[in-house]
């Protein structure tokens, strides 16, 4: 089975790094001014802004 891409609230972080707020409809757009989220291995997602949006790892972003 593959990994996640998107990530809902309450599900743990598979990996550390940043992670943003993004539209989960293909019509959805760009956010303005999506949230974004420092987590390690484990933690857990925090809630969204509302239920048509999904977190996904910046591209790029490490731990560090």
């Amino acid at each position: 089975m593959g990994q996640h891409n998107q990530f809902e609230s309450g599900w743990e972080a598979p990996n550390d790094g940043v992670y943003v707020e993004v539209s989960e409809r293909p019509d959805g757009g760009n956010l303005l001014k999506p949230r974004r989220v420092r987590l390690r291995r484990g933690d857990t997602f925090p809630s969204l802004g509302n239920k048509n949006r999904k977190w996904t790892r910046m591209k790029g972003h490490h731990s560090g």
